[in-house]
Parts: structure tokens; C-alpha cells; sequence
């Protein structure tokens, strides 16, 4: 089985963000990217895949030469292959339609995306892959098991969870719960060398206008001050609420 796990490479949670050029364009300076955790999640259940039954993992990006670090520690955490595509993930046409092209290259079995990426949460890449590659697709997967040329998948619905079994080729939209997150896996040593002899491959990206353009960006309000209350002052509590808060 060959398996193709989509890679973003994303700001860290806990790294400050700000923005330049009039709330325009994405501050990076002093910014630490990561795996996109619910491609990371995606990538760990590759991994398993590989070392129960014998698959053979890649990673693919969206990105330029600053993203190959975040490619290499796939590499490490155990992927045989990397590919890159140079070019600016501009959009998630633009990047759904880089991803069909290297899938329809590799001919893979399985691709394994994240639900959404934490940067933008736009949550359009693997349903438009799928629709351009014209394969099965589950979203927001939480379990996945395959079995010759059958997939039975687990994903989370409103209320609860619905399993679903369809063939290979398949494009999954993972999350938080494919693994646990025990199960994550961090680079060894050993790892870290390993992957410097792995190939990252260089490509080109294919023609593809961008259909929505990012206008401006702007934090969330600052949250307003707090007002502190006496246990036992219920009078005040209650006026506070009435006339300040308006909640009663």
C-alpha cells in the first residue's frame, strides 16, 4: 500500500502573531513552525500502517525551501519519502489542486490529509482533492483501519460516531482521536540521522489560479477588564450583572 500524508507547515500555538503591511501579510519573524497537529495525527497512523503491514509512506508540501525543515522531521519521525512543491500555498484550490497532481504522479492508495490546518482552519483541501482526483473521501476521521483493498473508517458526526467501509483509493480528512496522542512520535537520534539521507524531492508547481485572496487579518479584541466581587457581596453581584453585564 502506498500511502501520501499532506504536510502544513504551520506557526506554533504558543508563538506571538502578528501582521504587516497594513494587516496584510502574515508576520514570520521569530515565529517556530510545526507539523500541522491534525497532520501529525495523520502521519502517526501512516507510520502505523508502515510497520504492521509493510506500507510505504511520502510527505508532501505546499511551500518554499523555509518549510523543509518541518519536511525533514517527517522523515525522521520515520516517512520514506518528502516532496515539496515551490510555490506559495495561496489558497486552498491552489494547494488542493499541487496535492492532485503529485497523487496522480505517485498513484498512491491511501492519502491522509488533516481536517483543517491551525492557521487558517479553512477546511477546503482533502473534500476538493478527493473531488478532483474522483476517489472515495471520509472527513473528519477518527479511526481507519485497512484491509486489502477495503477501508473501514471511523469519523465524528454531531452526537456521535458513524462507521463507514469503502475501497481504495481513498482521501481522509483526519483529526485528534486517529491516534491517541501517546502515541505521537518524536525523533530519535538515530531518526534525525536517518533523515538526512532520505530524499526530499523539488517540484514545480502545476497551473492553478487562486479562487479567494485574503484581504486583511486583525487579532481577536482584547478582553475586557475583570471585575472582583465579595462572596458575600450578592447585593453588588446582582447590580453588576443587571446594569453593567445586562445578562439579568
Amino acid at each position: 500500500m502506498k500511502i501520501l500524508v499532506c504536510i502544513s507547515h504551520v506557526p506554533d500555538t504558543t508563538s506571538k502573531i502578528n501582521f504587516i503591511d497594513g494587516d496584510t501579510k502574515f508576520d514570520t519573524n521569530g515565529v517556530q513552525f510545526v507539523i500541522n497537529p491534525n497532520d501529525e495525527f495523520g502521519l502517526t497512523r501512516a507510520m502505523w500502517f508502515k510497520e504492521k503491514q509493510g506500507a510505504s509512506v511520502d510527505v508532501v508540501n505546499i511551500g518554499g525551501a523555509e518549510t523543509e525543515p518541518t519536511l525533514r522531521k517527517c522523515l525522521a519521525i520515520g516517512a520514506d519519502n518528502a516532496i515539496r512543491v515551490n510555490a506559495e500555498a495561496t489558497d486552498g484550490f491552489f494547494v488542493a489542486k499541487q496535492l492532485a497532481k503529485v497523487a496522480q504522479d505517485g498513484e498512491y492508495d491511501l492519502i491522509i490529509a488533516g481536517r483543517e490546518s491551525i492557521d487558517y482552519n479553512g477546511g477546503m483541501v482533502p473534500g476538493m482533492l478527493a473531488a478532483i482526483l474522483k476517489t472515495n473521501f471520509v472527513n473528519t476521521c477518527i479511526g481507519l483501519e485497512v484491509e486489502g483493498t477495503t477501508a473501514t473508517a471511523i469519523r465524528e458526526i454531531d452526537g456521535g460516531k458513524e462507521t463507514l467501509k469503502t475501497n481504495l483509493p481513498l482521501v481522509i480528512g483526519g483529526q485528534k482521536g486517529l491516534v491517541e496522542e501517546s502515541d505521537l512520535k518524536i525523533p530519535n537520534m538515530r531518526g534525525i540521522m536517518m533523515a538526512r539521507k532520505k530524499p526530499l524531492t523539488v517540484v514545480d508547481p502545476v497551473t492553478a489560479d487562486a479562487e479567494t485572496k485574503a484581504v486583511s487579518f486583525e487579532k481577536p479584541a482584547p478582553k475586557g477588564a475583570v471585575t472582583l466581587v465579595a462572596p458575600d457581596n450578592l447585593g453588588e453581584l446582582v447590580r453588576l450583572l443587571h446594569n453593567e453585564a445586562k445578562v439579568i
